[in-house]
């Protein structure tokens, strides 16, 4: 039995303007529906392959602030986000999420901001501005990662060192465990290496299931580290 709380997603591109570079973005403009199976799913591609897009549309259409929080947040610094989310509908589980959080890296510093207005004498501040960049980051999801709730977490890993990747990891997988459900965008072959976890590529313009080691993060990465000499020599090899 399918117990998690986003089941599905689709798509009605009648909602879509033909001009709308959505439409443009070969990984999305064939998607239709996407089912979920795992409790955390990756997105995985290159950059601008949609899978940010993707997400927060996902994140929007359940609730989100569109810079990130929780669904009691509501404030906006700069209207990005694309219109995506107005052609989504959500297959939802009979479960209700316990909580939950929209976690961006290029917007947290404004998200951060703003949890100093949503205190209260029960809710006091993480005064996460105190914190260097990663250290807030990693306290927020941390604090955040109630058991049962829906998370979704765009690219993580942007100001966490691999030790602390690794403690989020971690985190992420109680969590999982406890009935939570993750859909996380990511760049990091290490998140990526959660066990149990479903890894969906938007690379070559088809947005496919594919397995740990056909992920551009992990062949980079280890191409990289086995034959770091030779790689270097030819990245900065001077022109002829």
């Amino acid at each position: 039995m399918n117990r998690l709380f986003i089941q599905c997603v689709t798509i009605d591109w009648e909602k879509i303007a033909p001009e709308d570079y959505l439409r443009r973005i070969p990984a999305l403009r064939g998607l239709d529906s996407l089912e979920f199976s795992a409790p955390v799913t990756f997105f995985v591609g290159d950059n601008g392959t949609g899978k940010s897009t993707l997400l927060e549309a996902i994140a929007v259409a359940y609730g989100f602030n569109p810079e990130g929080g929780t669904k009691n947040y509501s404030f906006s610094t700069c209207d990005t986000h694309s219109g995506l989310y107005t052609a989504i509908r959500l297959i939802k589980g009979c479960r209700q999420a316990q909580g939950g959080y929209f976690l961006r890296a290029e917007s947290f510093y404004n998200v951060a901001t703003k949890e100093m207005e949503y205190v209260d004498p029960r809710h006091p501040s993480q005064r996460y501005h105190e914190r260097s960049h990663g250290e807030s980051f990693l306290a927020l999801a941390q604090r955040r990662l109630d058991f049962g709730g829906l998370f979704l977490f765009d690219e993580p890993e942007a100001a966490l060192s691999p030790q602390r990747q690794l403690t989020l990891l971690a985190e992420i997988y109680r969590s999982a465990r406890q009935g939570s459900q993750f859909l996380i965008a990511t760049h990091s072959p290490i998140l990526l290496a959660l066990p149990g976890a479903a890894i969906l590529t938007f690379d070559d313009g088809n947005l496919r299931p594919c397995t740990y080691e056909e992920t551009g993060s992990y062949q980079i990465t280890k191409m990289f580290v086995n034959n770091r000499e030779r790689m270097l020599r030819e990245l900065l090899a001077e022109p002829e």
